[in-house]
């Protein structure tokens, strides 16, 4: 499994901006092919922080949403509200069970 998390510092004005896109992404995303999770979250004590989580069954799955049109819309809504910093991590990961 692929797990992508990424951290954005924004403005809560601009999180809210992209609130429509947001939606929108989470909606197809979920919908791919390979795709277990694709979550956006903004964090309760902090309104600036905006987390997306996602999960892949593979790496090409992942590269095939990365080509997706609503990926390629999302990213021009996101370049018209650009975010203070943004971190992104790529992780291949084996799910185990609780303890």
């Amino acid at each position: 499994m692929i797990v992508v998390n990424a951290v954005i510092t924004s403005k809560p004005q601009d999180i809210a901006a992209l609130q429509s896109a947001i939606h929108t992404m989470e909606v197809a995303s979920r919908e791919e092919t390979g795709c277990d999770d694709y979550t956006f979250s903004v964090e309760l004590n902090d309104p600036n922080m905006l987390r997306i989580t996602e999960k892949w069954h593979s790496v090409e799955a992942l590269k095939a949403h990365m080509a997706t049109s609503h990926m390629a819309k999302f990213q021009n809504v996101i370049g018209a509200h650009p975010p203070a910093s943004m971190e992104v991590t790529f992780y291949e990961v084996t799910e185990i069970q609780p303890f």
